[in-house]
């Protein structure tokens, strides 16, 4: 089958298209479909190249181009070669310009600016990888948000996706023959938050994880009787902490952050 490309360009990093257009395939059987990357584009001839290729492959184009005569000329370019092309952040200036009666500052990579929100992010990023996996007790005193449940409920992936929301997030597993630390019990200006699936769903990651590692499907980890074992002592520890619980089953981990996001802002 013949690979689908889609043109990710910008005259900054395409840090923001990129992630529309990954958050995009998400919602199609997309194996065949191949992200481009363009970055910190300058110049005219630099539109006008890509709109070719993307003509040449039968691509699309997802842009970020604050530059008003590049964003045009990208329109232009489309139009001609009959192209599509998606202005990622144009129409939200438009609504800002329209509506408060403001104009942009035209400035490229100011979404990645170094000011205090860029050092405060890349701080909870190396919190959520320290104290990953209850590596580190100490990190839940110091932790924002701490998240608890049985293995492969989606901790670990949620705290890194808080941690680029800047909000620092520790994890522990909870397992039956391990008593939780002490200082994991609450803490003034900490949120602790436990995380639970439904048990057929979690044997079901549980055994393509074992596959993934090459260990035989019957391992007693990917078993029904243990996995019921570890979401019930989950729960005796959840309802002892009285903390607030979540069903991951069904849910993606943008939606289980924002949860827990309006948790921290109450």
């Amino acid at each position: 089958m013949t690979e689908e490309i889609i043109y990710v360009c910008s005259d900054a990093v395409g840090e923001t298209a990129e992630a529309v257009a990954k958050a995009t395939l998400r919602q199609f059987s997309s194996e065949h479909v191949k992200i481009k990357r363009y970055g910190h584009m300058k110049t005219e001839d630099e539109v006008i190249q890509l709109v070719a290729e993307a003509a040449r492959t039968g691509g699309f184009i997802s842009y970020t181009l604050v530059q008003p005569e590049l964003r045009e000329l990208m329109k232009e370019e489309a139009l001609r070669w009959g192209v599509r092309a998606v202005d990622v952040m144009g129409p939200m200036m438009q609504a800002y310009v329209d509506t408060f009666g403001s104009f942009p500052k035209r400035k490229p990579g100011l979404l990645h600016s170094m000011d205090d929100e860029y050092y405060r992010r890349m701080e909870a990023i190396e919190f959520a990888v320290k104290y990953d996996d209850g590596k580190d007790a100490r990190g839940f005193m110091q932790a924002q948000v701490v998240l608890i449940g049985a293995s492969r409920t989606s901790k670990t992936p949620l705290s890194v996706f808080l941690s680029h929301k800047g909000i620092k997030a520790a994890n522990l597993p909870l397992m039956p023959e391990v008593k939780p630390p002490a200082e994991l019990y609450p803490l003034p200006g900490r949120l602790i938050v436990g995380l639970t699936m439904q048990p057929e769903q979690l044997l079901h990651i549980r055994s393509e994880r074992l596959k993934t590692l090459g260990l035989p499907g019957s391992a007693q980890y990917a078993s029904m009787e243990r996995i019921m074992e570890e979401l019930d002592y989950a729960s005796r520890v959840m309802e002892e902490l009285g903390c607030p619980v979540i069903d991951v089953t069904s849910r993606a981990i943008e939606e289980t952050a924002g949860i827990i996001i309006e948790m921290l802002n109450r």
